[in-house]
């Protein structure tokens, strides 16, 4: 089955800027994670919010191409993998206007119960939820 994706647009502030004048490398992280959460917030049952979150177990980041103050950026993802308690996220980030990819994350997240902040197994209506 094939994984749903999910996508967000980012206009580059100066708040996401280092002192070279392009997006800090870890605000790609930041993005990553955002992105994750509302993929999960946009799929989940509410059940699954009440009871579970995610932590990131590693990241890997590979910044190909630099972004600018004002480009407009379109942050995709999706669940490459589900395993156990175990998920692998892709995130690639593009510019608009050009579609270049400029940064790509992949990301291992373990889900925790919220009740006994242990792992929890993921099901297979969660595994569901994310595929077309």
């Amino acid at each position: 089955m094939k994984s749903k994706n999910f996508e967000m647009r980012i206009k580059v502030s100066a708040a996401h800027l280092d002192e070279n004048e392009h997006v800090n490398n870890v605000q790609y992280l930041q993005w990553s994670q955002d992105v994750a959460k509302a993929h999960w917030e946009q799929e989940a049952e509410q059940s699954w919010l009440d009871h579970y979150y995610w932590v990131a177990l590693n990241h890997y980041i590979e910044y190909i191409s630099p972004a600018h103050l004002g480009d407009s950026l379109i942050i995709k993802t999706h669940i490459k993998e589900f395993s156990g308690v175990k998920s692998q996220r892709f995130v690639r980030i593009y510019h608009a206007k050009s579609e270049k990819l400029i940064c790509e994350c992949i990301t291992h997240w373990c889900m925790l119960s919220r009740s006994t902040q242990k792992p929890a197994r993921i099901t297979k209506e969660m595994e569901a939820a994310f595929q077309e």
